[in-house]
């Protein structure tokens, strides 16, 4: 009995853990970071063997032609709609843990840079609530300072963005199952006019 509780906790733990990615962008470029829990697996930017390996590889295959051909458009729509209710539920179970925005600006005219500073305020104010209309924003952090001194205006972005576990499963299992019947049922109108 202990056994069988102890293994129940452990998909629980399981299913509550957050899964996501974390982007971040600075004066270095964008990057991409995989979240499992408390561990982060980079994504982008790649080693540079590897993304020159994929580079032969799509310049060899580049040399064929190839001809794609498309389906019906009325066996297509049922998947799309599967497609935007994922989308849908998706967004919803969707929240950002941290949102940190910095946009250091800079101009040598002090009234250029008191106007575009305003500016700036403006659309923050009115960008992030749109955004926290379509996603759950835990934690925000947004700023913007003004440089003298400096010769370019600069911005720093990052967003963890997270999604439990078991909401990610329901989900892929929940729509990928509805995807997976229309797919068959395209296939088989395939296979009959063949």
């Amino acid at each position: 009995m202990i056994g069988l509780c102890v293994i129940l906790a452990i998909i629980l733990a399981l299913l509550s853990m957050p899964v996501g990615v974390r982007l971040r962008y600075d004066k270095q470029g964008g990057v991409v970071t995989l979240k499992l829990g408390p561990v982060a697996v980079p994504l982008y930017p790649q080693k540079k063997t590897k993304a020159k390996q994929t580079e032969k590889k799509s310049a060899s295959s580049g040399n064929k032609a190839t001809v794609k051909r498309g389906g019906s458009l009325m066996d297509f729509l049922p998947i799309v709609d599967v497609i935007l209710d994922f989308l849908k539920e998706f967004r919803r179970k969707l929240w950002v843990q941290n949102l940190e925005f910095k946009l250091i600006m800079a101009d040598a005219d002090p009234c250029d840079l008191a106007v575009n500073y305003g500016r700036a305020w403006a659309v923050l104010g009115s960008f992030f609530p749109l955004l926290e209309q379509l996603v759950k924003i835990k934690n925000r952090d947004l700023q913007v300072e003004c440089d003298f001194s400096a010769t370019e205006t600069l911005v720093f972005a990052q967003a963890d963005i997270l999604i439990s576990l078991g909401n990610f499963l329901y989900l892929f299992l929940n729509h990928g199952c509805r995807a997976l019947k229309h797919y068959f049922k395209i296939s088989k109108t395939i296979k009959a006019v063949q």
